[in-house]
This record gives C-alpha cells, structure tokens and sequence, in this order.
C-alpha cells in the first residue's frame, strides 16, 4: 500500500536539495564574480595594494586574512597572486603567517558547510569524477598521512582535498593540526616572490618563482600518481 503523503514528502526534499543546489551555484557565481574577481585584481596591482595596507593598519591584516579564508571557502578564486601580494605587503613571514591565519579559518567553513550539506555542496566546485578519484582519503588508517603528505606538496589541488575533507568523519581539530603547517612549502615559496618584488629584487623573484613552478609540476604528477596508487581497493563516497 502507497502512502500519497510520504512521497509528496520525498518529492518535496528532493525539490527542495535541487533548488539547494541552484542556489549554491548562482551565490558562488556572484561572489566570484563581484568579490572573487576584484579581489584578485586588486592584490595584482603591487604598489595600490600597499598603499592599502599602510592606510588600514592593522585592520588590513584581519582583512587579508578574510579574503584568504573567502579564497579557500570559493574554489575558483585563485590562491597564488593572494599569496605574493601578502608577501608583497606584508613581507614573506608575516604573509606566510596571515595566509594560513585565513587558510585555516576557510578550511573550518568549508568542512562545516560540507558536512551540513553534503557531497552535493562538494559538487558546485568539483565534478562528480573528481571527488570519486579521492575515495581512498575515506581510509582510516592512512588517512592523515595521506593528507599531510598531500598538503606538504606543492601543486597539489588543495581546495578539492578541503571539500572532500569535509565528507570524511576526520576532527576538525586533527584536519588544522595536520594541514595548516603542511601548507606552508607551498605559501612561502610565494611570499618569498613577492616580498623579493617589493624590495626591488626582480632577479631573485623571477628565480623563485621558476623555481616555484617546477617545484608545482612535479608535485602535481606525484599527487597524480599518489592518486592511482591509492585508487584500487577503496571504497566509493556517498
């Protein structure tokens, strides 16, 4: 026997996860576009971005560290020219330090906003494929080892490793202890370019940021074949 008032209830949740995620999409779509998109032309243009800091004072750092963390929450923004113009600003030590200030407080949001909303949330970003290719993060055992290792090389796609973070049953508290400090190869390299452009040190910027460069290649084929090696044998994230 059907029961007509269960499956309204069904068909209403169903309605109601599709417009969700409709509504994910077109917010995402206008943050990045009038936040995502200024924001990232605005810390490319050095000596305005500068200006900007020594006229807020310490409220430039809290806002830095806001637009880092808004980086991390929206996946399409890219991280690298928020990273050299904190280096650029702020100089490499205390931009490494106000980068993972705002990494960490993103990466919070996003494995709470995941974890309420689920691996629908995680697909506004990343395509179904994607997340399954990340399954064996699911493994208990080598989980936190995979994640350090993950995080400590640069290149890899960390925004992607952050959401599907979220649908894993890791503590928030382990999740920042293992990556804030494994992100930092990866900033300061960064940093460290743009604070050689702001004290004129155009050589040994050019020089870092090549080096930069070949370090993310390599780092983007192992994470590759870290991924196929780990594929075979784990289980599928629902």
């Amino acid at each position: 026997m059907q029961h007509p008032h269960r499956e309204l209830t069904e068909l209403q949740r169903k309605r109601l996860a599709a417009a969700s995620i409709v509504i994910f999409i077109v917010f995402f779509a206008v943050i990045f576009w009038f936040v995502g998109r200024p924001l990232v032309q605005f810390v490319s243009q050095p000596e305005a971005f500068r200006d900007w800091v020594d006229s807020m004072g310490v409220w430039s750092r809290l806002a830095f560290i806001g637009m880092m963390a808004l980086q991390i929450f929206v996946a399409v923004i890219p991280g690298e020219p928020l990273e050299m113009g904190a280096g650029y600003a702020f100089g490499s030590i205390q931009g490494t330090v106000l980068c993972l200030l705002g990494a960490a407080l993103g990466s919070i949001l996003v494995v709470l906003f995941v974890r309420y909303f689920g691996v629908k949330a995680v697909e506004v970003f990343f395509s179904r494929e994607k997340i399954q290719s990340l399954r064996f993060l699911q493994n208990k055992q080598r989980r936190n080892t995979l994640f350090f290792t993950l995080f400590f090389i640069p290149g890899t796609p960390k925004d992607i490793l952050t959401y599907v973070a979220g649908l894993t049953d890791i503590r928030l508290g382990t999740w920042l202890l293992i990556t804030t400090p494994a992100r930092i190869p990866s900033i300061i390299t960064s940093t460290i370019s743009g604070d050689a452009l702001g004290v004129g040190n155009l050589t040994f910027a050019i020089l870092v940021f090549g080096v930069t460069l070949l370090i993310s290649a390599g780092g983007l084929i192992m994470y590759q074949r870290i991924c196929r090696a780990n594929e075979e044998g784990s289980h599928g994230i629902d």
